[in-house]
């Protein structure tokens, strides 16, 4: 179609990474707000829930397979229903791109925060209970709808950033960063599960946001 940029099948390998400061801030930002959704999405949230919501018996197992799933559908609906309506929620069409480079540091640093006190709500509880589980599944919706928010900024800024030579291999650098968070995040999972349980799956996950607000921070509006 007319418009969109063509690409070069002669392209290097190399020229994939961006000399843009911008865009690669931007990549850098992806790469942990991707990796402190699946550091707690991938193992630690279905492998607690499966425990605390199976008897052990195999209609319980069944039940509790059931709820998770149901669980990770609403989450995911909920996500893309909020990024669908990011751009209304943030008033982008009032604002200028400054002021939109600038939410995506607050936007991160807000959402941050609700793994964290997820992760001292779990580790305070000495076991399981239907409050903390209740706590535990509105806690993770809120940060689906933030995350959704975040998820659309980047979205708009990489394209913000890039030029119509070089639009197919920013946007691409941006996504191998997606993919490069995501693979972080779900080893990360696994590892802290193993480690320290769910509250250290969102410990991680907040720490991990901080390192993406830093990289935001980075991000300088012209």
């Amino acid at each position: 179609p007319a418009g969109l940029s063509q690409g070069r099948k002669s392209a290097k390998f190399s020229e994939v990474f961006s000399k843009n400061p911008q865009i690669n801030w931007l990549s850098f930002a992806r790469v942990f707000l991707f990796g402190a959704r699946d550091v707690w999405f991938v193992v630690g949230i279905p492998i607690y829930f499966y425990a605390v919501l199976s008897d052990g018996t195999k209609a319980g197992t069944q039940t509790a397979f059931f709820a998770i799933g149901i669980f990770m559908a609403i989450w995911i609906i909920l996500y893309g229903l909020v990024q669908a309506n990011a751009p209304r929620l943030l008033r982008a069409k009032q604002r200028g791109q400054g002021a939109l480079i600038k939410d995506s540091a607050t936007w991160v640093l807000v959402l941050a925060v609700v793994p964290a006190v997820l992760a001292l709500v779990l580790y305070l509880t000495v076991s399981p209970s239907s409050v903390t589980t209740s706590v535990l599944v509105i806690g993770l919706l809120l940060f689906g709808a933030v995350f959704a928010v975040n998820s659309a900024l980047h979205s708009y800024l990489i394209l913000a950033f890039t030029d119509s030579e070089r639009v197919t291999m920013d946007v691409g650098f941006y996504y191998m960063s997606n993919a490069a968070g995501r693979l972080l995040g779900t080893v990360l999972s696994g590892l802290s599960y193993q480690l320290g349980g769910v509250w250290l799956c969102l410990a991680l996950a907040s720490a991990m946001l901080i390192i993406s607000a830093l990289g935001a921070h980075k991000l300088r509006s012209f």
